[in-house]
């Protein structure tokens, strides 16, 4: 159980310094949609377009970058919304064995099955160079690559949230380490 532990640290900070670097697009996202707006009041008042596709464009994919990358950062920290008037009340052993129950049957399949659906698409996007069917929009592949990239990062902190769960239903988790980390699953 310490190797499996060991392998979830691992996930746990791989996916740590991918959330914390997907946030500084937060405030990126936030200034180009400033920009945008801006832009386009000012662009109107002096004649000039001050904005273009490609800037909008690039607002949807820093929310997109900000969404698919967190949300594997978002599990570890157990902060994906659930109804929990139940959960919180159970036992940690109850509410880690239900976690897992929910890692294993749904989390990971569904995560498996958006792979494999989405998979042909983005592949299909790449072989023709998709690009925005806007005028001076964005490429459209290294986007839709990131589904894909979320998708594993998804599974991967899932197997971390499965292993912690089970270590702390084994009484194999030190205590410290369950308050450390406050994530136990979906």
């Amino acid at each position: 159980m310490q190797s499996l532990l060991r392998i979830s640290k691992i996930i746990d900070t791989i996916n740590e310094w991918i959330g914390r670097f997907t946030a500084g697009f937060v405030l990126l996202m936030v200034l180009v949609g400033v920009w945008n707006v801006v832009g386009r009041y000012i662009g109107r008042a002096v004649g000039q377009n001050l904005s273009s596709n490609a800037l909008i464009e690039a607002q949807w994919y820093l929310f997109d970058l900000v969404f698919l990358l967190g949300a594997a950062y978002t599990l570890k920290y157990n902060d994906h919304v659930r109804v929990d008037i139940f959960h919180r009340n159970w036992s940690p052993k109850l509410r880690a064995f239900t976690d897992l129950l929910g890692t294993i049957l749904f989390l990971i399949p569904f995560c498996i099955i958006v792979l494999v659906v989405s998979w042909d698409t983005i592949l299909i996007s790449w072989r023709i160079g998709e690009t925005s069917p806007d005028p001076g929009g964005l490429l459209r592949y290294p986007i839709k690559t990131m589904i894909l990239v979320s998708l594993v990062l998804l599974i991967f902190q899932g197997i971390s949230e499965a292993i912690k769960n089970l270590a702390i239903i084994t009484n194999q988790m030190q205590q410290e380490e369950q308050s450390d980390n406050p994530g136990t699953g979906l």
